[in-house]
């Protein structure tokens, strides 16, 4: 097999070392290891072994987040590959940092590990911030909940009335229960706006059994729901700053049925704005997961499930199908229907949300805005098998059809 990298290294990142081996050709059994600290200075040392020994390419596991530390220090130094751990399972055997970073190096030389997608340093720092306000968003879902539980433990049944127990007349009333008011038709007073109009409801709803205890947790959530909105508003500015260099391009995005501010902020973040890793749309859905995997033996497919992607991306994607097929004049919403009749809502979904990803490609890349095909472009596209099949259809009850051509 041609060897394609003469001098190169393999390491395998743990979270307090690092094995490296680095391989050379001309002495195919000199394999130079040594094992390195994840410390800084565990990480120089390691650039400058890597360095001594002549090495260009060096190759690491996507373990975790460990890896990234070892990337950032070693980029601009080498050429570096980031493989997929499940590309490169080797045989079973005795399982130690030396052996997988050899069994790496040995991958490495004739290029049989394929880089993953790792986007530039802006693009990280765009990624980082949406995980981090998706993760702030579920925390502040959850303690939400945990007081929707506090008040009914209560018997407060201000949820009944109110549509949002956290909006202005919702927090001034629980702000009026923490204090001790008990008085249920004084607490009705604080409604403002529309709920004000709701006064005899909200009376009987406020009468509840509200204890010391329950103040003090309502006090405990509210506080911890303010802190996480003041975190959301953090992110959200620094949110507008990185995206400020590729503004444009979130601009296009949202001209697609389903794509809000949020969602065209994560593709940019997961695909980043250059679509040079991404030789077609094909290529870069199947890197999403939004594609079945090939698993195919003695002619026959054993299985056409998805294959295993970036959450992130995926579960982004598939909820803004489900809004873009409530638009029922376009073409999402006639595919959806489509094929939800034949496979289901839950392929159905999947499909549109795969359908959408190869759009926002093209919108990127060619720097247009969306064009809607329209709710009668498969009829349009299988005529002919249309009117094969209602007169088929028509034929089955007992009709009789003459078929006329219209100008």
């Amino acid at each position: 097999m041609e060897v394609l990298h003469p001098r190169c290294g393999g390491l395998d990142v743990d979270k307090d070392s690092v094995g490296a081996c680095v391989r050379c050709v001309s002495f195919p059994e000199a394999h130079h290891v040594r094992t390195f600290a994840t410390t800084t200075t565990g990480l120089v040392a390691l650039a400058d072994g890597l360095e001594t020994h002549g090495c260009t390419t060096v190759a690491m596991e996507a373990t975790g987040v460990y890896w990234q530390p070892v990337w950032h220090l070693l980029e601009g130094h080498f050429t570096l590959v980031l493989a997929n751990a499940q590309h490169i399972r080797k045989v079973p055997a005795a399982r130690t940092d030396v052996n997988d970073a050899t069994w790496i190096a040995e991958l490495l030389a004739p290029g049989l590990i394929r880089s993953s997608f790792v986007p530039p340093a802006p693009i990280q720092e765009l990624r980082d911030l949406t995980r981090t306000r998706k993760q702030l968003v579920r925390e502040l879902s959850q303690h939400c909940l945990r007081l929707e539980k506090v008040r009914e433990d209560a018997n407060l049944q201000v949820a009944s009335v109110l549509s949002n127990l956290l909006g202005h007349s919702g927090r001034a009333m629980l702000a009026a229960l923490i204090a001790g008011e008990q008085d249920p038709e004084r607490l009705a007073d604080l409604a403002r706006g529309s709920a004000g109009q709701k006064r005899p409801q909200l009376i009987q709803a406020l009468r509840g059994r509200g204890t010391p205890h329950h103040r003090a947790l309502l006090q405990l959530h509210l506080d911890l729901i303010a802190a996480l909105e003041a975190a959301l508003a953090q992110v959200d500015t620094a949110l507008g700053k990185a995206l400020a260099p590729i503004a444009a391009a979130a601009d296009l995005l949202k001209t697609m049925p389903g794509v809000s501010d949020v969602v065209a902020q994560v593709i940019l973040a997961e695909i980043g704005a250059e679509r040079s890793r991404f030789p077609t749309a094909g290529h870069l859905v199947s890197w999403a997961g939004l594609c079945p995997k090939n698993d195919e033996s003695a002619g026959k497919r054993r299985s056409t499930r998805l294959r295993k992607g970036g959450t992130w991306l995926k579960t982004t994607r598939v909820t803004a199908a489900w809004a873009a097929v409530r638009h029922k004049e376009g073409y999402l919403h006639n595919q959806f229907l489509r094929l939800k009749a034949r496979r289901g809502a839950k392929k159905a979904i999947i499909a549109v949300a795969a359908a959408m990803l190869p759009a926002a490609y093209h919108l990127v890349r060619d720097g247009v805005e969306y064009h809607d095909l329209g709710p009668q472009h498969f009829d349009r596209r299988d005529k002919h098998k249309v009117i094969a099949r209602l007169m088929r259809r028509l034929t089955d009850l007992r009709g009789e059809v003459e078929l006329k051509q219209v100008a």
